[in-house]
């Protein structure tokens, strides 16, 4: 998979739901030990980035922008679609970087 990847913790109401579109999206499994509160999702083949969720009162919950990466192996067309089968959604488009959120609205960029 020719995803970049950047260690993040993402605030979420519920990190399996987001636990488990990482996890798809990069291949990945999703920490057996999840639980709505806390997951972890290894992204494959890179050496150890990790992808941390953690539940927050809704109060405390800010959305993150721009942390995330993902280069798409092939066309970003194509690994934009891939990522809305999965449930992501196309938040905005400049040039060829494409701006998506994922189940929960925590934005990422996917680019060639």
């Amino acid at each position: 998979m020719g995803s970049y990847v950047k260690s993040v913790t993402f605030d979420c109401a519920d990190a399996l739901v987001v636990g488990r579109f990482w996890a798809a999206a990069l291949g990945g499994e999703l920490d057996e030990n999840a639980t709505p509160a806390k997951a972890f999702v290894e992204a494959p083949g890179w050496g150890g980035p990790n992808l941390w969720f953690q539940r927050v009162p809704e109060t405390r919950t800010a959305k993150l922008r721009m942390h995330f990466d993902l280069r798409a192996p092939g066309g970003v067309p194509e690994e934009v679609k891939r990522l809305e089968g999965l449930g992501a959604t196309v938040f905005a488009t400049h040039g060829d970087l494409v701006v998506m959120q994922d189940p929960e609205g925590n934005e990422f960029c996917v680019e060639a």
